[in-house]
């Protein structure tokens, strides 16, 4: 369930809050109406009784047929999470407040595979939530929209120093700062969605306004459709592209073979798949490889790849394109001009030296071809240290020394740079700098796993995969970020050498 869930939707109820109804049957009626998102709150019920309703949803849920597209958690109680779990109750995860255990630990006590989401009503909070390390949570939930029952004084400081509720204007803030999808609530009644709908929140979520009605399914349905009125059929805060539930976005990777299937094209499908777009491939090179190293490399004809590329364009457009390993000089203006022809959009240019094995990729007559024919056609360019630094030919051992590259590289090529922190010896943040100068950092755990065959190929195109959604481009990093952190935390063992990602651990 994590990574796919739909926060469109959102129901928080317990059983104070159901009219005289029972539990169960609100839960119920709600699922009927088209909630797609189950929040259980019942902070004073001790464990067992928590763990018994958890039972009865998670058993509503699959009833309906819904244990695969409906999300179910519970409110702070991370320790009724964990009891549920062990019993093998289909508990997704927890949503925790700012004051109860940190995300950190919820992290560690659930695993990998649960969803967590955490309150985060201002900017700061939005801002230290961003600051933890990638994969800890998975959504923010911010309010209060009203005054409500359970918060009647609570009020939020706007950027201006105003104080009051949430508005359109500082939701879209919040969203704009937040590097997770954000759901918005509080006092929502139906009247307020298209409010709601109309900023870039990626749902609502409720409490009364379904859980007190007289008919919480008629209720349930009139949200939904409130907002599907306003927004249509997306499940993105920022993907506009279609409201055609039968097509996705599609992104292009043009890059080389991986026989071992954890770097170049196998990777980049792996992980454009996992994030939710459609992949496709033009075949630049073959290589034998494995987790040793790279035994041979070929290139594809040139007349080969332009034939591909341009199938590719006259019929499933992409809308965002990663250039990977492209073998030789010919290669590489084939593609540029190719790219250059279509008008290609959102191109992410990783601009591969070395593999992970320690391997040579790319010659220097190929280097300089790549950065005089690609680099000017990129939106953004994504090399690590080793690559920056032969990029600019200064050495890079300090993080003032990663954002001095980034900016020369974002100057000198007229893109966007992100200079990736992944061999340093203290971190894993990266830095992004645009052609303006503007840099921002994002922040990344260094993770203890020495499999980490395929990260550049597989950050730059979750990156591509966020751009195709319609992601801006901070937000499509960071995304990214998280996805590779997930991965990585999976700890997949497999081969002699630097073995491959678990690039499917979202879905385990």
């Amino acid at each position: 369930m994590r990574g796919s869930f739909d926060l469109r939707f959102y129901f928080v109820v317990g059983p104070d809050d159901c009219a005289g109804r029972t539990l169960l049957d609100v839960v119920a009626k709600a699922l009927d109406g088209g909630a797609s998102f189950i929040q259980l709150r019942a902070k004073h019920a001790d464990v067992a009784q928590i763990v018994s309703m958890a039972e009865g949803i998670a058993h509503e849920i699959r009833g309906h047929h819904l244990e695969d597209s409906v999300a179910f958690v519970i409110d702070d109680r991370v320790d009724a999470a964990l009891e549920a779990r062990h019993r093998g109750i289909k508990v997704d995860g927890v949503h925790i407040g700012q004051q109860d255990l940190s995300p950190l630990e919820a992290r560690r006590l659930l695993g990998n595979d649960a969803i967590i989401g955490l309150s985060a009503k201002t900017l700061d909070e939005v801002e230290a939530a961003n600051a933890l390390p990638g994969g800890t949570i998975d959504y923010l939930g911010a309010g209060p929209l009203h005054e409500t029952a359970t918060k009647p004084d609570c009020v939020v400081t706007h950027a201006d120093g105003t104080t009051g509720t949430q508005s359109a204007q500082s939701i879209n803030a919040l969203c704009e700062a937040s590097l997770y999808p954000l759901v918005v609530g509080g006092g929502v009644h139906v009247q307020d969605v298209p409010m709601l709908a109309g900023t870039y929140a990626d749902g609502w979520f409720v409490v009364s306004a379904i859980a007190a009605a007289h008919d919480p399914e008629q209720a349930t349905q009139d949200l939904v459709n409130a907002w599907l009125a306003v927004r249509g059929d997306t499940r993105h805060g920022y993907a506009q592209h279609t409201a055609d539930p039968h097509t996705l976005p599609a992104a292009l990777t043009i890059a080389t073979t991986d026989s071992s299937g954890g770097a170049g094209i196998a990777a980049d499908l792996k992980a454009m798949l996992a994030n939710d777009v459609y992949g496709m491939c033009v075949v630049a090179g073959i290589t034998a490889q494995n987790t040793t190293g790279v035994q041979l490399i070929a290139p594809v004809d040139p007349a080969v790849v332009r034939e591909q590329i341009d199938s590719v364009f006259t019929d499933i457009r992409p809308a965002a394109v990663k250039i990977g390993v492209i073998v030789g000089d010919d290669q590489i203006e084939t593609v540029a001009a190719a790219l250059r022809d279509h008008h290609a959009e959102n191109v992410v240019v990783d601009p591969v030296m070395v593999a992970t094995s320690g391997s040579s990729l790319a010659g220097s007559s190929a280097v300089r071809t790549m950065t005089r024919e690609l680099f000017p056609l990129a939106a953004l360019i994504t090399p690590n240290i080793p690559e920056a630094q032969a990029l600019t030919g200064a050495e890079i051992s300090s993080a003032a020394d990663m954002e001095r590259a980034a900016r020369a590289l974002a100057e000198r090529f007229g893109c966007a740079a992100l200079v990736k922190g992944g061999h340093g010896t203290q971190d894993a943040n990266d830095v992004l700098a645009l052609p303006d100068g503007a840099t921002q950092w994002f922040a990344g755990e260094r993770i203890g796993n020495p499999n980490t065959h395929g990260t550049g190929c597989t950050l730059s195109s979750a990156i591509a995969a966020h751009l195709a959604l319609g992601e801006p481009l901070g937000n499509a990093i960071a995304h990214a970020k998280a996805y590779v952190s997930g991965a990585l935390r999976a700890m997949l063992d497999l081969g002699a050498g630097s073995g491959p990602m678990d690039h499917g651990w979202a879905q385990h």
